[in-house]
């Protein structure tokens, strides 16, 4: 075993006096010198040491022998430096821990020699008495009623509004068997928030909800092209259902005629049965495609046609949104290559 920087391990037989032949072999430990890396490790932080005690002592002995006049006017000049400081900064801004500290150093020092804060005397006053107050102040709730509930809230908003028939006594006794207690005068209170007034005053029912209680009766139908590869142009006819918005693609064909589309119309009675059995309308558009055969295969079935007023695209708007969709989603991203190609593309 060998020690760094020469030291032989603590327990050698020279160390413990044992007597050693001048003959007998050498087999303890042997002393290995310091190589320049540890010697100067060694002298470096000697000198560190030395500076940093030289360092101390001679501000000591500065210190010591200052005058009391010099120590005075360095007084001044850290007392000054506040001076400047307040007059470039308006007003300091001072957190929590910097009023406790000052409130509490304020009643160590006399009022005479309160002129050392850079705050008034009436400041400190005030952040102790607040320092009391809250100490000795107990948590309370704000005056009035407690607020009710958001999803409450929204509750009796979403009760007024689909049921503009109902009251106030009647949207309580709705939100008691919901297991929520609310007076009738918060409702009312809520509801007037919201600029809804008494059952008799709210608005009736809107167009979205009178149109969407109706289309369980409604069928839409529409032409609509694709350019194939080859530069053909078909045309797709479908129908629409517009409550369960169900498509039936009825035919694809390069020459669309008035026979044709008559067939078509007695191919979707035919193939979907009684699924079309409460339709009672059907808004078309007045291309000359729609002959009077083919209202009569629909008259028969008791679906009355209904005419979209002429360039109104919006009047079948769901016929318009589909075709869209159509575009977006599967069309514009595929090369369709004939009418067979295009066909097995939108059954997919």
């Amino acid at each position: 075993m060998y020690l760094a920087c020469g030291v032989p391990e603590t327990g050698s037989p020279y160390e413990q006096g044992v007597p050693v032949s001048p003959t007998a072999p050498l087999t303890g430990p042997r002393l290995s010198f310091p190589d320049s890396t540890c010697l100067g490790e060694a002298v470096g932080l000697t000198l560190s040491i030395f500076y940093v005690v030289a360092r101390r002592v001679l501000s000591l002995v500065v210190l010591r022998f200052r005058s009391e006049g010099s120590k005075d006017l360095e007084l001044v000049v850290l007392r000054h430096e506040p001076s400047v400081l307040r007059r470039q900064v308006a007003r300091p801004k001072l957190g929590d821990a910097d009023r406790v500290f000052l409130a509490a150093a304020s009643r160590l020092l006399p009022r005479t020699r309160w002129s050392a804060f850079f705050v008034t005397p009436e400041t400190l006053l005030r952040w102790h008495r607040k320092l009391v107050a809250r100490r000795w102040t107990h948590p309370r709730r704000g005056p009035g009623r407690p607020p009710i509930a958001a999803d409450t809230r929204a509750l009796i908003v979403r009760l007024a509004r689909e049921n503009p028939r109902w009251g106030y006594l009647r949207i309580q006794g709705e939100l008691k068997a919901l297991s929520s207690r609310v007076s009738a005068t918060t409702i009312r209170r809520v509801l007037a928030e919201e600029g809804l007034g008494p059952a008799g005053s709210r608005r009736g029912t809107n167009w979205k909800t009178f149109l969407s209680s109706q289309a369980h009766a409604i069928l839409a139908t529409d032409f609509f092209t694709v350019d194939t590869v080859f530069f053909r142009r078909p045309y797709v006819l479908f129908f629409i259902e517009l409550d369960t918005r169900r498509v039936h693609l009825a035919g694809v064909t390069a020459n669309p005629t008035g026979p044709w589309v008559t067939q078509q119309a007695r191919n979707l009675f035919l193939g979907s049965g009684d699924v079309l059995s409460e339709r009672k309308f059907l808004i078309r558009d007045r291309g000359t495609k729609f002959t009077g055969p083919c209202d009569e295969v629909f008259a028969s079935e008791g679906v009355e046609v209904i005419k979209t007023p002429v360039r109104a695209p919006q009047a079948n708007a769901h016929a318009e949104r589909l075709v869209g969709t159509l575009r977006r989603e599967c069309l514009d991203w595929t090369l369709e290559l004939g009418r067979r190609h295009l066909e097995s593309v939108l059954t997919e």
